[in-house]
Formats: structure tokens, C-alpha cells, sequence
């Protein structure tokens, strides 16, 4: 079997971010967050099930993911980028987070008084 010139060995595929392709070690992979939900996270393991979009390592590529809205067109609907936000910038306090939604937290069992 041929391999494609340029490609050392192994799949290509392509970056939602700059468009470039490159080897599947060189990129990460991501996908939804399940059950229709809209997050998408990093898949490290690279066995996460469903579609995957994959990305360069790069935080100019994730700007180019985002700018391009790409992350909604490769994942059907997946809009919610902050945790992959965070694999770039692990020091980002959870204060710059965006809050959940509005909902009111739920005290855990047993902290009723």
C-alpha cells in the first residue's frame, strides 16, 4: 500500500482550525460531550465514541476553530468550547469560566439544616 506523499505513515487527517492536514499524532482529537449534549472536550485517549474533529495543538488554530464557528459544523450542533479552552490554558482560574446557565446549585444530600 502506498503511503501519500509529503505523510509519514499513518492516517491524515485534518485540522478544523488552519485546514491543514497532517498525521493523526499530530493532532487531537475532539468530540461531543454525549447524549446530544453541546460541550465539546478533548479526547487525550483518542477512544471517546462518536464523530471526532480534530485540531492542531495550537492556540491559533483553536482561535481559527472558533472565529470560523467550525466546532458546530464537524460535531452537529457542538458549540460549548470552554473545556477545550482550558486544555490550551490549564492555569485559567475557574472564576473565568462562564457560569452554568442561571440555574440555582442544588446543596449536596445530607448539608440541609
Amino acid at each position: 500500500m502506498a503511503e501519500l506523499p509529503g505523510h509519514g505513515p499513518g492516517p491524515v487527517r485534518t485540522c478544523i482550525g488552519c485546514r491543514k492536514q497532517g498525521s493523526r499524532s499530530e493532532l487531537l482529537r475532539l468530540v461531543a460531550q454525549g447524549n446530544g449534549s453541546s460541550v465539546v472536550v478533548v479526547d487525550e485517549r483518542r477512544r471517546m465514541a462518536g464523530r471526532g474533529a480534530w485540531l492542531h495543538p495550537d492556540e491559533k488554530c483553536l482561535a481559527l476553530a472558533i472565529k470560523r464557528r467550525a466546532f458546530g459544523r464537524a460535531l452537529a450542533g457542538a458549540a460549548e468550547t470552554t473545556a477545550v479552552e482550558r486544555y490550551f490554558m490549564p492555569g485559567m482560574p475557574l472564576a473565568e469560566a462562564p457560569a452554568s446557565a442561571g440555574k440555582p446549585s442544588k446543596p449536596e444530600s445530607g448539608s440541609e439544616i
